[in-house]
């Protein structure tokens, strides 16, 4: 408040002391927040020469406004003059404004005192000069100003006008024309080429974007060499600008000096980047990652079943067996690993398909999208559940028994198909490490590297499938075939049900209460199915029994109707003490100084939940967190959120989780590993403890 007094006080001792010889200058618009005229740089004007006035803004200590390109927030100030007829009023020059980091957004503006100056021709003598202009100004929260300017200029013979300093001023801040080639890449690499660039001349660089092309909060990272400097840059939404990007680029020298440079940079090929093979080797351990984790265990266990029934045609030399049985045996083990291959990876290239189709037509999605419908949810539930009824007996896929030999190996294959199909549904929520390079690479590179490497992560997950089908001596390995076979059939129904149990948990934080019950009755409805299909699969009463099945696969399917006209609940992470993450609580917390540990999550990432249970809802983690003030905010993602989509890809991540500490008074934040441990979270206050 006392800044606020001496800024007001300064203000009226101005107008006070005005001279009234400034008649290039139009009465003040003055707020608490920012005081603005119309000025002109010459006393009077000579007729059919040009004439330079700009709108001046002075804005209180803390306040800020816009450029052109006001980012990922704000608005510019815009300038509507009403002349006399011949006189027009060229663009505004805007001078090269400043980064200005708040949150997770990147913005561009000015704070202090401002001038944007308007070249006025054709003045055939005297000239009126009125203005309306509006404009924004920003702290903790935007207020938008306006106000209505007339400045008077007789005919004579132009002079300096006491504020003539003010346009010295502004031109020194305009960028000036680059003296070098530019090229952008498909891939965003900007290049500047010519003389002048160098490790040694330039330390540090960043492009600003004429339009909203960029997404303006990513990292830009340089490289320079001599005569050449590289900056890779990140797309907006649209993807690469077809015909160049225009904008500003800033070179910091090592004094700290900064210059602006504007220039257009031409459409060019992609620059040298990440080998390929080197992607693709991530994805395709990525992938073979996935066998180990949570999300895929279920699907694990239907594949044991599947090893066990690789026994049945192993080689059995000693028993005295005909010689070409071990032959056929692994023939028919290796067509299963084939169609298990085939299901994933036409499930990983499916789900590829959709993202670039959704991503053409400017949807922000992620990996695991999917897991965001409460729909896919709520029917992932009931195919898990159906899968359990199987493997416990009460019906058979494909049919009665003893419909001979050929029909029972098309449909083994059949269902090594969609067991593969059943492995990348479930896997996707699951992000290992070696995947998030992978992931993020594909998804911003062409539609060819995003299936490419999509197809590479489906062959890490099939490979050890495809391994123990494919070599002799893990068949000689099992067990002969036997009883043991049917309970173990019978036993690996449990981890079905207990997955269905864990998704409708899932769908009571999408859908709440609700959710739960369509769930449930979908549960009730397919087990009818399943126990009707048995019937009359066993021959009793075949017809009805099908028809009751039929009708009770009707009714779920319209309870999943029901189920996609939920409404999306809260999160479910305040009652751990934690707050809602929005951008807007972001930048205040960081604006107060605040550290912020910021958790991106979501209830279907068992990788998510397993780190909140074991860490950050820990005591030693809490402890640490409240003796240091810090502020917990968590962006539940478990449901399509377009803002936190947004985050996650302006941090390169297409997936949860995603942990961020901010540390106080500001700075960087620090990016921590999917997978966390106490240790982490004690080692980021370390530098304050110690």
């Amino acid at each position: 408040m006392a800044i606020r007094r001496i800024w007001l006080a300064g203000l009226a001792l101005l107008a006070a002391v005005a001279p009234p010889a400034w008649g290039a200058q139009s009465d003040s618009v003055t707020s608490a927040r920012a005081a603005a005229t119309l000025v002109s740089e010459s006393d009077a004007v000579a007729p059919g020469q040009p004439v330079r006035v700009g709108l001046r803004l002075r804005m209180a200590p803390g306040w800020h406004t816009y450029w052109k390109n006001p980012g990922d927030a704000g608005a510019a100030p815009s300038l509507a003059f009403r002349l006399p007829a011949g006189v027009t009023a060229g663009p505004i020059r805007w001078p090269a404004p400043s980064r200005n980091a708040e949150g997770p957004l990147m913005t561009y503006g000015y704070a202090g005192d401002l001038l944007l100056p308007v070249t006025l021709r054709g003045a055939a003598g005297a000239l009126a000069v009125h203005l309306h202009a509006t404009w924004l100004v920003c702290q903790n929260i935007c207020v938008p100003e306006q106000g209505d300017f007339t400045l008077e200029l007789p005919a004579g013979t132009p002079a300096p006008s006491a504020q003539a300093g003010l346009f010295a001023a502004a031109d020194a801040a305009m960028p000036r024309p680059a003296p070098w080639s530019a090229r952008i890449a498909p891939d965003g690499v900007l290049t500047l080429s010519g003389p002048g660039l160098s490790p040694a001349a330039v330390r540090a660089a960043w492009f600003i974007p004429d339009g909203d092309t960029l997404a303006n909060a990513a990292p830009q990272t340089m490289t320079a060499a001599p005569d050449r400097l590289a900056l890779q840059l990140t797309f907006g939404r649209a993807g690469a600008p077809k015909g160049g990007l225009s904008g500003l680029v800033e070179l910091r020298d090592g004094g700290g000096q900064s210059t602006a440079y504007r220039l257009t940079a031409q459409p060019g090929p992609a620059a040298a980047r990440t080998p390929l093979a080197r992607l693709l080797g991530f994805a395709f351990l990525g992938g073979l990652i996935l066998n180990l984790m949570p999300c895929v265990f279920p699907v694990l266990a239907m594949k044991a079943a599947g090893l066990a029934g690789l026994a049945r045609h192993r080689p059995d030399h000693a028993g005295g067996g005909h010689p070409g049985r071990g032959h056929h045996g692994r023939g028919h083990a290796l067509a299963q690993a084939g169609a298990y291959t085939a299901g994933v990876l036409a499930t990983f290239l499916a789900i590829a398909f959709l993202l670039l189709a959704l991503r053409a037509g400017g949807a922000e999605l992620g990996w695991g999208f999917q897991f965001q419908s409460p729909v896919f949810v709520a029917a992932m539930a009931w195919l898990l559940f159906a899968v359990g009824l199987n493997l416990s007996g009460v019906f058979a896929v494909g049919g009665p028994a003893g419909s001979g030999q050929e029909l029972a190996r098309r449909r083994g294959l059949v269902g090594s198909f969609f067991t593969g199909l059943l492995a990348v549904l479930v896997a996707t929520p699951c992000t290992a490490p070696f995947m998030a390079t992978a992931i993020a690479a594909g998804l911003a590179g062409s539609a060819a590297l995003t299936l490419g490497i999509f197809a590479a992560m489906g062959l890490g997950l099939a490979a050890p499938y495809v391994v123990l089908a494919a070599v002799p001596a893990v068949a000689r390995a099992m067990p002969r075939p036997g009883r043991w076979m049917d309970i173990l059939r019978q036993a690996l129904a449990f981890p079905m049900y207990a997955a269905t149990a864990w998704l409708v948990w899932v769908l009571s934080q999408q859908a709440g209460p609700l959710g739960v019950l369509a769930a449930s009755a979908g549960l009730v409805l397919i087990g009818l199915a399943g126990w009707a299909l048995g019937l009359a699969q066993a021959g009793i009463g075949r017809r009805s029994a099908r028809a009751v099945a039929t009708l009770a696969v009707l009714a779920a399917l319209a309870v999943l109707w029901g189920v996609a006209a939920t409404p999306p609940q809260g999160t479910a992470q305040a009652s751990r003490g934690t707050e809602a993450f929005s951008p807007a609580r972001l930048a205040a917390l960081r604006a107060e100084g605040r550290p912020v540990f910021l958790n991106i999550t979501a209830a279907w990432c068992v990788t998510c939940l397993v780190n909140e249970r074991l860490v950050l809802d820990a005591a030693p983690a809490r402890a640490v967190f409240a003796a240091h003030n810090v502020a917990l905010l968590t962006g539940d993602w478990t449901r399509q959120d377009a803002v936190i989509t947004s985050f996650l890809r302006a941090h390169g991540h297409d997936g949860v989780p995603l942990y961020l500490f901010y540390p106080a008074g500001g700075g960087h934040p620090v990016v921590l590993p999917q997978v966390l441990t106490g240790g982490m979270i004690a080692r980021l206050f370390s530098p304050i403890a110690g």
